[in-house]
């Protein structure tokens, strides 16, 4: 194994390669995920997690029964709603009530940061 004429070169190899006295501490210059968690969340656009949560709740309540049958609040990023609907009648459909529905959706609680609306089928 090692001999103490081995670990003193090593010790000496190190302070030589590291110029410094000691072991190198190897946690200087990491950071922690807390750093930057806040950034990630608002560039991947999640920041508004919260009032999908709040929007999905309420959606048969805002657009009613028969719309909601047929749609729901997929996704909403950087201001953009995405309601996916089951059928192309429907989309249609929505897509003539969207001004007012947008309106209606600006009203609603957390409605604030829904800018425009988009259709999907799925």
């Amino acid at each position: 194994m090692f001999t103490r004429k081995t670990a003193s070169t090593r010790v000496n190899s190190n302070r030589d390669w590291w110029r410094e006295d000691g072991d190198p501490d190897l946690s200087s210059g990491l950071h922690q995920p807390a750093e930057f968690i806040d950034d990630i969340i608002r560039f991947v656009g999640l920041s508004d997690g919260l009032q999908e949560e709040v929007l999905r709740a309420s959606w048969q309540q805002l657009v009613g029964s028969y719309v909601a049958s047929g749609s729901f609040p997929d996704s909403l990023k950087k201001g953009t709603l995405t309601i996916r609907v089951t059928q192309s009648t429907m989309r249609f459909h929505l897509e003539q009530m969207k001004i007012g529905l947008l309106a209606k959706l600006k009203a609603s609680p957390g409605g604030d940061k829904i800018q425009a609306l988009r259709f999907t089928l799925g």
